[in-house]
């Protein structure tokens, strides 16, 4: 099975679905790794940072052990700058090429203005009549990103979809610990400490000891 996990920027897809990914990886899935943004110096960001985050980058790749990345290096906190055609072929090429059966994807409302463009572009590269290959696509929880959009009926994350990640949670948080321009202390959200507390209340609600949830987009069997 072909697999394809998005991130708008390098971390969501730990955060998101890190163990769901290792469980994919351990079932001999062939897991592809699209990454849409880039930072850069004309962005503010340090030579240090850029470095870093490129064998991140690397590092992460490695762990969870993708077949391909594709980056289309999109400037990061900028989509909403973009011609959004442009946004759209660029993902498509990905999606024609990989030809998933199974998408992860970010929220459609995250508080993070690029997670909701990506969100809408890749809903419009992703339509049945063109890619009857796709047989199920999931939107991601992103901690510090879903539970901080303002409280409105509309901008809700409703799991429908649980994957019991108890075996793998350990191994997703050292991964994460690689991100470590990212992570925060406790209290604030995205801490060790408040993703696995995340994991295990997902898990709570389906009777394990820790879990992944899912909003289920479109689903064909």
């Amino acid at each position: 099975m072909n697999v394809l996990v998005i991130s708008v920027h390098p971390d969501d897809e730990t955060l998101g679905c890190g163990g769901t990914i290792l469980k994919h990886k351990n079932s001999n899935d062939d897991i592809f790794w699209l990454i849409l943004t880039q930072a850069s110096e004309n962005l503010g960001y340090s030579k240090e940072f850029l470095s870093n985050r490129a064998n991140q980058i690397t590092e992460i790749s490695n762990e969870y052990k993708f077949n391909k990345i594709f980056n289309l290096g999109f400037p990061t906190t900028k989509l909403h700058a973009i011609e959004f055609s442009e946004i759209i072929t660029k993902i498509s090429s990905v999606i024609q090429e990989v030809k998933p059966e199974v998408i992860y994807m970010v929220n459609r409302s995250d508080i993070h203005t690029d997670h909701q463009v990506a969100a809408k572009a890749i809903m419009s590269c992703t339509k049945s009549f063109r890619n009857q290959f796709i047989k199920r696509i999931l939107m991601y929880e992103c901690i510090s990103e879903t539970e901080i959009a303002p409280p409105l009926p509309e901008n809700t994350f409703v799991a429908h979809v649980y994957s019991d990640i108890s075996d793998y949670i350990d191994r997703k948080i050292e991964i994460m610990k690689k991100y470590e321009s990212e992570l925060q202390d406790t209290p604030l959200p995205r801490s060790i400490e408040n993703i696995r507390a995340l994991a295990r209340f997902r898990g709570a609600t389906v009777s394990v000891q820790y879990a992944e949830a899912f909003m289920l987009i479109r689903e064909v069997f």
